[in-house]
């Protein structure tokens, strides 16, 4: 039995922040309905190529940005600016435990789809917002996207080169993290919540916001600036508060080089056969931010002269820590990724298997199952609709006729 047999989720999310947080929901054994606009489906089904291909090696209408995130799902369409489509998502969240959306300020409302209007049908309901802003603030009417919400968060100020070296200046994350990370956040609150539901018997309202997600995972850079109120500034690949703690060129290549402590600063220099660790510029972590320049051309210099397996194998044997930079076929290929079993593929009937990349949770008694691929547009309507509201073939069909499904 999954951790979440049982549990009832409401998806009324599209794009990222909230069918991130309601995969994982999935993913942990949560029977979650992906509610979807007839016709269309959720945006990112169009964001490619590339697509899935079906079982003649064709495109489908499945792209791989949402197979990225809504495995484990059960699609229906459904038009809720309809009155009957309305009235089937009431009916759908007075048997479900959780409801997930990211519509703007006030549509679930307007839809008679709010927080208010449903807990009064379903007092255990646990209701999740997901908001660029919020609910409240004078930015609550704005639509929040991933990349504004990187660069007004604070992230971009701290990621990318220095403006002083080549190829300086602010720089988004390669994935879109202030979407990933509020879904991540949004399924730890909805998880909280349904925990505190089981000694209080009532659900409750979340708002989750973009912008405020961005700015509570700033962590220690957030804290350096409260501390000393000294802005952080961008460092390219190396750290605001570790030296040496960057990406170095070497023979053939490149390594990360993750000096933590004095102590591994003394094995690097042994390793390297330099002896930086008994200049009194660079003996401990302070005096080698104070000295960084002369430290990093020192450092610089020394890795040149081997390989980056060279580099790796010595300063492995002696516990200090470094890595690879990896492309993403290296990632996939590396024999601790393989092992750990990070890309999985799940079965569906008209076509090749679905490549994912594994949930990084690992339970002792509940394993994570992958058995549901990403749904086709609409793919579950009809058993969702039976199942959950006892209709007929007939009433579907009327639906269907309607455009209300």
């Amino acid at each position: 039995m999954a951790a979440l047999d049982g549990i009832r989720v409401l998806d009324l999310s599209r794009v990222l922040a909230g069918p991130w947080c309601t995969q994982l929901l999935a993913d942990l054994g949560a029977d979650v309905v992906k509610v979807e606009r007839p016709g269309t489906g959720d945006d990112t089904r169009a964001w490619g190529p590339p697509f899935l291909k079906d079982g003649d090696g064709q495109d489908t209408r499945e792209s791989a940005y949402y197979c990225s995130t809504n495995r484990g799902k059960r699609s229906l369409t459904l038009d809720i600016a309809k009155p009957e489509g309305q009235r089937i998502a009431r009916a759908l969240a007075a048997q479900s435990d959780v409801f997930v959306e990211n519509y703007k300020v006030g549509d679930m409302k307007r839809y008679g789809l709010g927080y208010d209007t449903l807990a009064a049908e379903n007092p255990r309901l646990v209701y999740c917002s997901i908001t660029g802003f919020g609910q409240t603030g004078p930015y609550r009417n704005r639509a929040g996207y991933d990349f504004m919400i990187q660069a007004m968060g604070g992230l971009m100020s701290i990621t990318g080169e220095r403006d002083d070296l080549p190829g300086g200046g602010p720089q988004k994350v390669g994935v879109a993290v202030a979407d990933l990370m509020t879904g991540l956040y949004s399924s730890v609150a909805i998880l909280a919540a349904l925990q505190e539901r089981a000694r209080s018997g009532r659900g409750q309202y979340i708002d989750m916001a973009l912008l405020d997600t961005q700015v509570g995972w700033l962590a220690n850079q957030a804290l350096n600036y409260f501390v000393s109120g000294t802005v952080p500034r961008r460092w390219g690949n190396a750290h605001p508060n570790l030296a040496p703690y960057q990406a170095f060129a070497t023979a053939d290549g490149h390594v990360i080089l993750a000096v933590g402590n004095d102590g591994q600063f003394r094995k690097f220099c042994a390793v390297a056969g330099i002896g930086l660790a008994d200049d009194a510029r660079f003996a401990t972590n302070p005096a080698r931010l104070a000295n960084r320049a002369a430290l990093v051309e020192g450092v610089a210099a020394a890795m040149r002269t081997r390989t980056t397996q060279g580099w790796i194998a010595a300063l492995e044997a002696e516990g200090v820590p470094c890595g690879p930079i990896n492309t993403l076929d290296q990632v996939f290929d590396d024999p601790q990724v393989r092992s750990r079993g990070l890309r999985v593929e799940i079965a569906r009937e008209d076509g090749p298997p679905v490549p994912q990349v594994a949930n990084p949770i690992r339970f002792s008694r509940t394993p994570i199952d992958y058995t549901l691929p990403p749904p086709k547009l609409g793919e579950h309507g009809e058993a969702v609709l039976r199942e959950r509201l006892g209709m007929t073939a007939d009433e579907i069909q009327a639906l269907r006729d309607a455009g209300v499904i």
